[in-house]
């Protein structure tokens, strides 16, 4: 089988929207049209390998290839021209493997809650879901109440990392090596792509929803202590910026976030772009007319902004990365879809979009409210990123690591050196144990104090 793949470059890929699509039944489809990296046509004689796939529930952009899609069988094309070719024929007579299914164990629960608040919003019924890892029965007191450490994954995941992670944080709290301490994997998956947990005139109100309506719900259900003080946070690349922003918009509802490698947390440099009003950069090129990186791998530039914008477009329209940090911070268009950060075709921004962006903008929130946020977030913010990041977010992190030290700020802003976006966790001299120890013990220290 052949795969999109998160990152453009492996695979061309061509689509349409198909509506109404029954057994047994043809469709016309022109792989010119709405293509990556060029019109079918354009491509250069050679061998060639192409397969059909039916993404029903429009989800490829998010997490890939997944149990709800149809697909059929490899064609070989030898010594194809594609500029002068016969039509060909693909079908689509098998189903991808069905999801893992994810049951209740004694200490792995999933929860699920109906939102009033987003039910209202969207017209329909929107369930808040969450995978909850309980401390081992084994070593504890009955009628303990635990410290609660709210997890949210990066792009492309979902809450049923409570059932990848959690045995091993049993196994740890058991021997001893982690503290004992309720875990909560929140869903931060949606069909616009990552929600973030922010308040969104597209999305709707999901900071609210979470902090009025489903932790309350969490809290009535299992031994939580209902305290700010016993509520952490942390998260990875998205779920590292949905951490920050939840303990900087509720900085009394929670007591501390321990955020790892977050999205553009300053919209200086939005992974390299600048994002801020009056910004006279352009998305696709730098001023001399060479293309903008956006992935770095081994210190190199390896994907530009133009072909993964462009790749992600063929694979729907909505749902995909950039199009998902529109969905959050965007206004509504006339459409009724957010507004596009940048012309898709010229990578020109939109200086209405860059107005809107600044109210997630998170180093700029913090600067305008300083006075009334620094004493609430005393001792709650922890940030780390490595300093060659995959998606250059070490660059916005070291921009709110700067103001952060201009204000005396207690805050905890590390740039790792060396590290990229995927091995940020493993063991550093400031983190022998590996970072998810140290995030773990200084929990369990703030848990302690009052």
């Amino acid at each position: 089988m052949l795969s999109t793949g998160f990152l453009p470059g492996n695979t061309h890929l061509a689509a349409m929207e198909v509506e109404f699509w029954g057994p047994g039944k043809t469709v016309d489809f022109d792989p010119n049209i709405h293509a990556y990296p060029r019109p079918f046509s354009q491509m250069k004689d050679g061998n060639y390998r192409c397969m059909a796939l039916l993404d029903q529930d429009h989800s490829l952009p998010y997490n890939g290839e997944d149990g709800d899609d149809l697909y059929g069988p490899v064609v070989s094309l030898p010594r194809l021209n594609p500029a002068d070719s016969a039509p060909i024929a693909l079908i689509i007579d098998r189903r991808m493997p069905p999801d893992p299914k994810f049951s209740d164990t004694e200490s792995i629960r999933s929860a699920e809650f109906q939102s009033p608040l987003l039910s209202s919003f969207w017209g329909r019924p929107i369930i808040m879901k969450a995978g909850v890892v309980l401390p081992p029965k084994e070593g504890g007191k009955a009628g303990s109440f635990y410290a609660t450490a709210y997890h949210v994954h990066g792009f492309g995941g979902d809450y049923r990392e409570a059932w990848s992670e959690g045995p091993r944080l049993l196994d740890e709290m058991r021997r001893g090596d982690r503290s004992r301490m309720i875990h909560v994997f929140l869903n931060g998956a949606f069909p616009t792509g990552h929600h973030e947990f922010a308040d969104s005139v597209n999305n709707g109100p999901w900071g609210q929803a979470l902090t009025t309506e489903f932790i309350p719900w969490l809290e009535e259900k299992y031994p939580m202590i209902r305290k700010s003080s016993a509520r952490f946070l942390t998260g990875h690349s998205s779920g590292g910026w949905s951490t920050l922003w939840l303990q900087i918009r509720y900085p009394d509802y929670f007591g501390g976030a321990w955020s790892t490698s977050p999205d553009p947390v300053d919209f200086r440099s939005f992974t390299g772009l600048d994002a801020t009003p009056g910004s006279k950069d352009n998305a696709y090129h730098l001023p001399d007319g060479t293309l903008r990186n956006l992935v770095v791998m081994n210190g190199r530039g390896a994907v530009s902004m133009m072909d993964f914008a462009r790749h992600e477009e063929v694979q729907g329209e909505y749902g995909g990365q950039i199009s998902s940090f529109e969905w959050v911070f965007s206004p509504k268009g006339p459409d009724g879809r957010p507004m596009q950060l940048f012309n898709r075709v010229t990578g020109d921004l939109d200086p209405n979009v860059l107005r809107f962006w600044q109210n997630y903008d998170i180093r700029l929130i913090l600067d305008k409210d300083w006075t009334n946020l620094e004493p609430k977030l005393r001792g709650k913010i922890h940030v780390f990123c490595g300093t060659d990041d995959t998606f250059r977010l070490n660059e916005a992190t070291s921009l709110l690591c700067d103001f952060l030290k201009s204000k005396g700020s207690d805050a905890v802003c590390e740039l790792i050196p060396g590290r990229d976006h995927f091995n940020i966790y493993e063991s550093y001299k400031s983190y022998p144990q590996g970072l998810a120890a140290r995030i773990d013990r200084e929990m369990a220290q703030a848990a302690t104090r009052k």
